[in-house]
């Protein structure tokens, strides 16, 4: 008797929560169909309140850039923090190997970017949002899928330049598309219900890499 074919693991999904969903009326929706697929998905949150307050600060108190990219990572930390609060099954994750624990104990880790972005040496910089650091984190971890939560309605195929043009991603989410092997696609507030079907083309919109994108800022 033959045995089974072994079962081919789950791609690995990143979904990009945005900070901007805080207070949004979906969001507990969102963190319900995330935790359904614990075990294959992560979280990168977003900056959000927590982020804007850096950005209110940093001209009046004259802090230098470097200082600027640390408070922010760690802005998403703390909404990270936050979101973990709202779920049983989510967990904050700061490195590879606690990312690699928490999927394998079937729980959805909530990315803390500070350690393993600081390390990285990723640009001190406000065209650097959430959206690039969540695409730098699938390369980093060979997730196969992100997500982008964002606010508005989205055409079946979108070019990530001109999606930077439009302030929906930030300046450098194009060129860190371009050169990785993720397939990246976006969600409005209310497609919370199509997050399983996401590996599927027609689920939701397709980023097309692009890297001619000028800078506008992006809502983390």
């Amino acid at each position: 008797m033959r045995g089974e074919s072994p079962r081919k693991p789950t791609p690995l999904v990143i979904v990009k929560l945005g900070g901007s969903h805080a207070l949004g009326a979906h969001l507990r929706a969102w963190l319900a169909a995330i935790a359904a697929q614990a075990g294959a998905i992560l979280i990168v949150p977003g900056g959000g309140p927590f982020a804007d307050a850096v950005r209110a600060a940093q001209a009046p108190m004259g802090f230098d850039a470097a200082a600027a990219h640390h408070m922010a990572l760690a802005a998403m930390a703390q909404f990270g923090r936050a979101l973990e609060s709202l779920h049983p099954l989510l967990s904050t994750a700061s490195s590879r190997a606690a990312i690699r624990r928490l999927l394998a104990q079937k729980r959805v880790p909530v990315w803390a970017p500070e350690r393993m972005a600081l390390a990285a040496g990723l640009p001190a910089s406000w065209e650097l949002t959430s959206d690039s650091l969540a695409i730098w984190l699938a390369g980093a971890i060979g997730a196969k899928r992100l997500v982008l939560v964002k606010h508005g309605s989205f055409a079946p195929r979108e070019d990530a330049g001109d999606l930077a043009r439009r302030g929906i991603v930030d300046a450098l989410f194009p060129e860190y598309l371009a050169r990785s092997l993720v397939r990246a696609s976006l969600a409005g507030p209310r497609d919370y219900s199509r997050l399983a079907d996401a590996p599927r083309r027609s689920a939701l919109a397709q980023i097309v890499a692009g890297v001619d994108a000028p800078p506008k800022s992006a809502r983390t």
